[in-house]
């Protein structure tokens, strides 16, 4: 298999675009990947964040990485690791010059979500078309890319890094590199961390979406030379409904049960400000404190009319037409997601909760929707729509969540750390494998794209100090 300067551990975002910033360089690189394709979950992001880019001043974009920086960490509480954080925002807006130079078109810069910056770098073709014009060129300069290769361990001579040990064909190989870097993409199908370090038990009251066989291998191999931790526990968090073999992802049914109408607990009790649907986190959060993994997003004949004429709040572009006939095809086969009633007692005992508690939720609400002033929650009167029948609906919405947003404790140049905060030679980490970039949430009102941007920078920043360490063991 032969030796490396340097082996990349994944080949999402991240990994690849480590493995072709270090090929620029004319180092070489072999990179491992267990699945038998590329990109994992990158394959699925729509844009990514950046400021201070030409785009955005190309279109009067004002805002500033120091307010990008400041929103960050106070969203985050200062959680974060401000230095880590900086380094990631200020890195932004060259990597999008970077990406457009390996064949990455961005569309436009928009903001997704009310009151928000536009940070928002919209990718043509999704995160499939960039993952294949980054490893077009990582082909290109040489990189070695072994697919359905997955490594297994690290190995660490002294206080450095030398090698890893990977399986090829069933067969333990060792491959020796002056540095490593991981890019495994975190630990969201992992049952035993996520109970652990989360609380959640996965597929019963949490569901992981968009990820497969994301076991934390890369977290495990730098705990076992040694790595501290950082962020365990934290999750990227939305809220979804209705799931199940019967949907398909993005449904019109689920269009719906995003829109901020009314919404209740399994107890039949409203919860929250339905606008902070807008913010993924924000509804994830609210969500994720019920461990019983679920609430209901309700509407009547009314609201869905108004959404079949006039369009939904949140996704406005996509307007469910098609909406009636997709109800009734799934009411007719028979579903334990979504419910039609002809009174909200009805609808109560269709549910499972006590028709005395959602009938004054209802009546509750609907009181706050004819004062335009909603006396619990102060949400904007512009969403109180009240629910008059004739048939009313419920449909069960999950909380979910897209990947795990801590594990290796790293430094502001990628470098893994052991446990007394010294740095362990060679190794880096990156996206979803290290900590430190979000606290206790992902902060996605005023920095929209930033998994996917953070994956990206810490990919190019990790292979940019590989290559100085590089450089520094030939002196």
């Amino acid at each position: 298999m032969g030796d490396a300067d340097v082996v990349v551990i994944g080949s999402g975002a991240s990994g690849l675009s480590a493995a072709l910033l270090v090929a620029e360089a004319d180092a070489k690189v072999i990179l491992f990947e267990k699945q038998r394709a590329l990109g994992g979950t990158s394959n699925f992001f729509s844009g990514t964040f950046a400021v201070e880019s030409d785009m955005q001043r190309e279109r009067y974009i004002t805002y500033t990485r120091d307010e990008a920086f400041k929103n960050i960490m106070e969203f985050n509480h200062w959680r974060s690791n401000p230095r880590l954080v900086r380094a990631i925002v200020d890195e932004s807006p060259a990597t999008i010059t970077w990406l457009q130079k390996q064949g990455v078109v961005f569309s436009d810069v928009i903001n997704n979500m009310p009151d928000s910056p536009r940070t928002y770098h919209l990718v043509k073709g999704r995160g499939e078309a960039a993952i294949k014009a980054i490893a077009t060129r990582a082909k290109e300069r040489g990189v070695d890319i072994r697919l359905a290769t997955p490594a297994k361990r690290l190995i660490k001579q002294g206080d450095r890094i030398s090698g890893v040990i990977v399986e090829e064909d069933g067969e333990e190989k060792e491959v020796r590199a002056k540095s490593v870097i991981i890019a495994s993409g975190g630990y969201a199908n992992n049952k035993e961390w996520i109970r652990k370090y989360s609380g959640f038990d996965l597929g019963v009251n949490i569901i992981p979406v968009g990820n497969i066989d994301k076991m934390g291998d890369g977290i495990r191999m730098a705990f076992e030379v040694g790595a501290a931790d950082e962020g365990l526990g934290s999750l990227e968090l939305f809220r979804v409904g209705p799931i199940g073999p019967e949907f398909s992802m993005g449904s019109q049914i689920e269009i719906v049960a995003l829109q901020p109408d009314l919404w209740v607990d399994f107890q039949g009790e409203r919860f929250c400000d339905e606008s902070i649907g807008f913010y993924d986190t924000l509804v994830g959060n609210a969500s994720a404190r019920y461990k019983e993994g679920y609430t209901y997003s309700l509407f009547d004949d009314t609201i869905k009319q108004r959404l079949i004429e006039k369009g939904p709040e949140k996704f406005p572009e996509m307007r469910p037409m098609n909406l009636e006939k997709e109800m009734r095809a799934v009411l007719d086969r028979g579903t334990t997601e979504f419910f039609e009633a002809e009174s909200v007692e009805d609808l109560a005992q269709k549910i499972g909760v006590n028709p005395v508690v959602l009938k004054a939720s209802v009546d509750e609400y609907n009181q706050f929707c004819v004062k335009g002033h909603d006396g619990l929650f102060a949400k904007d009167p512009r969403y109180l729509r009240p629910l008059k029948g004739p048939k009313y609906y419920a449909v069960k919405a999950r909380t979910i969540f897209l990947g795990t947003l801590g594990g290796i404790k790293i430094n502001e140049r990628t470098e893994v750390l052991d446990k007394k905060g010294k740095v362990i030679l060679g190794l880096y980490a990156t996206g979803f494998d290290a900590g430190g970039m979000y606290g206790d949430s992902y902060p996605i009102k005023p920095s929209s794209g930033l998994s996917s941007a953070f994956s990206l920078n810490s990919g190019i920043m990790a292979g940019r100090n590989a290559l100085k360490y590089l450089g520094n063991l030939k002196k």
